[in-house]
């Protein structure tokens, strides 16, 4: 990719019919190889490292995003032809394999590199050779390779995955209750051959996201209960109520799920997510209620000061609910996006303005005496000064512009409303231009930004952790019990504890999930046998639109055709071929004869053909 291109180039000119021509395909050309799987996770793995490196060559900044934007579009066509080398239920084995098969950067690298290259990390948990894998799919999310993720070959994989079509067991970074013995390579699934209580169905990401969806609703609900059922003084603050202590511990074995996700393939990936911002908002709320609580159970403080905590919650719960019902909508892909941006200039400014603080608490020290008692009854505090500039900046008071002129008459009000200017005036622009400018580029590629998003919770409902089968709060006690029961017994034997329990744990679900499954290939199975009747009863008034374009012309007119130029449109090509499906059917020439006579145009039929 260094040697290809040394010149900055955006992606409108990288797709260009002349640069398609001259650079995009002949790298395609000498690239894709039938029988190598990993050319795509090399092209990507290439583009992590051209966009990460982009800050550390300033100099070479816009020339490697040309070159990760290249690798991204030399992907996605070798993508693109192995989907169109090998169709159907094979071809969509090759392309999962291609996908989220895992493949180890130091492949083929001598020991001695290994050794001397790798970069440290979390201790590896064994997984029989695996360790340390990654797969394309993950690469492509975390170098947000929105043009290969939309392409339709990456779709056909990602929805046969969510669907549960392709299993497959996947790597993750860390996981906190491991059960590895068995290894499940990537294949098609069929209900027909799988056990009745399959309890790898729990992380299909379709029914992953229901049941986590559930969950998160048992948890609305009982913070709900619990809110509704506070009596609002400070006499029962020494006790928890029932409502109370269900939310508690329900909410203790959510946070460990939230905690398992995480740490599974990253924050970088995990970021992705749409409600992940809220989840860690909600998470540091719980966490400061618990230690309040804790306070009050422990000291007996009759102060109430967990449950007006717990208030600030409602916000977050409900929005994230919306979230997850709504997770494709372009609103709330947009709001994530812009949540990022706003945050990170809120951060810069919030930094940069903590200076005017400053700067006017040390003026109001340098004209009064500060030892003086009067002084420091009647000045105002950090917390006061701090205030006047919060209400100058939003807008809402001019006391502080007023109060500043105390501390120095021409030097105090300047401060402030330079503070003023730069808050209300070139904050709130530069604001506005960049979430306008994400908004804007977020509705000009929507399509892509839905399909990015989709295959983020296709990936993440992959679960390689065995604690996510366990529902909340039954996985505190799994990983109370199961985790030191894994240093006493072998792999064999706890892999098959850990099964037994799980099943044990989820048996009406994996009921329900079974007759579902079954059900629904039985009855795909009867409408494919009675789909070609329903043609021809006519139940259906579009039929022949499919009809005709599954009907085999005359062999004369396909012979015909293959003569043809592919880029040849002149009328005496047409011609030819109307002649030759005249010799073959008298009802062809003369119906169209007929119409030349009575100038109307030619059947669709003939068009068709044509």
């Amino acid at each position: 990719m260094i040697a290809a291109i040394d010149d900055p180039y955006t992606l409108s000119e990288l797709r260009t019919p002349r640069m398609t021509s001259l650079l995009v395909r002949p790298l395609v050309d000498r690239l894709y190889n039938p029988d190598d799987l990993s050319t795509v996770y090399c092209l990507l793995a290439n583009r992590v490292q051209f966009l990460r490196s982009q800050s550390d060559e300033a100099l070479h900044y816009t020339v490697n995003i040309a070159r990760a934007t290249l690798c991204e579009l030399v992907a996605a066509r070798i993508l693109r032809r192995f989907h169109e080398d090998h169709p159907r239920r094979p071809g969509l084995l090759l392309l999962a394999n291609v996908l989220v098969s895992s493949f180890d950067p130091f492949d083929a690298a001598p020991d001695e590199v290994r050794r001397r290259g790798r970069s440290p990390q979390w201790p590896a948990q064994e997984r029989g050779g695996r360790e340390r894998k990654l797969t394309a799919l993950e690469l492509a999310i975390l170098s947000e390779s929105k043009i290969l993720i939309a392409s339709l070959a990456c779709q056909r994989v990602v929805d046969a995955v969510y669907r549960g079509l392709v299993v497959y067991t996947p790597v993750s970074l860390v996981d906190i209750l491991p059960d590895h013995y068995k290894h499940h390579p990537v294949s098609l699934y069929d209900p027909r051959r799988a056990s009745i209580l399959n309890h790898r169905r729990l992380i299909v990401p379709r029914l992953r996201n229901l049941i986590e969806l559930w969950h998160f609703a048992v948890l609305l609900t009982l913070y709900a209960l619990t809110m509704i059922h506070c009596n609002g003084n400070t006499h029962g603050t020494r006790k928890l109520g029932i409502y109370e202590a269900a939310f508690s511990i329900f909410t203790a074995g959510w946070v460990l799920e939230q905690f398992a996700a995480i740490i599974e393939h990253g924050w970088e990936v995990h970021a992705q997510n749409l409600w992940s911002f809220l989840d860690i908002t909600f998470i540091f709320i719980y966490a400061m209620y618990g230690a309040a609580r804790a306070i009050e159970l422990l000291l007996g403080f009759d102060v109430n000061l967990a449950l007006p905590i717990l208030c600030t919650a409602a916000p977050v719960l409900l929005t994230r609910i919306a979230f997850n019902l709504m997770p494709d909508n372009i609103v709330f892909i947009a709001m994530h996006a812009m949540m990022r941006d706003f945050m990170r200039l809120t951060f810069i400014a919030i930094w940069c303005f903590t200076g005017f603080l400053l700067g006017l608490v040390w003026l109001m020290r340098t004209n009064f005496d500060t030892s003086s008692p009067s002084w420091q009854a009647n000045s105002p505090t950090y917390v006061t000064i701090g205030k006047w500039l919060f209400w100058i900046w939003f807008g809402l008071d001019g006391t502080g512009i007023e109060r500043t002129a105390d501390f120095h008459a021409v030097l105090g009000p300047t401060l402030a409303v330079t503070f003023a200017f730069l808050g209300n005036t070139l904050f709130l622009t530069i604001l506005v231009a960049i979430l306008t400018n994400t908004f804007s580029k977020i509705m000009d590629n929507s399509a892509a930004e839905i399909e990015f998003r989709r295959a983020v919770l296709t990936f993440q409902g992959v679960k390689s952790d065995s604690i996510f089968a366990y529902p909340p709060p039954f996985n505190m006690i799994a990983l109370a019990v199961m985790l030191p029961l894994k240093f006493v017994l072998g792999p064999a034997a706890f892999h098959y504890v850990n099964v037994a329990i799980i099943r044990t744990v989820n048996a009406p679900l994996l009921l329900v999930i079974a007759c579902y499954e079954r059900r629904r290939v039985w009855a795909r199975g009867i409408m494919a046998k009675s789909s070609s009747r329903t043609w021809h009863f006519g139940l259906n008034p579009y039929g022949d639109i499919q009809a005709v374009f599954g009907t085999e012309p005359p062999r004369e007119v396909l012979e015909a055709i293959e003569k043809l130029d592919v880029l040849g449109e002149s009328v005496e090509h047409q011609q030819e071929i109307a002649i030759v499906g005249g010799h073959h059917s008298d009802w062809g020439a003369h119906v169209a004869q007929t119409r030349r006579r009575k100038g109307s145009s030619v059947s669709v039929y003939e068009s068709a053909v044509y």
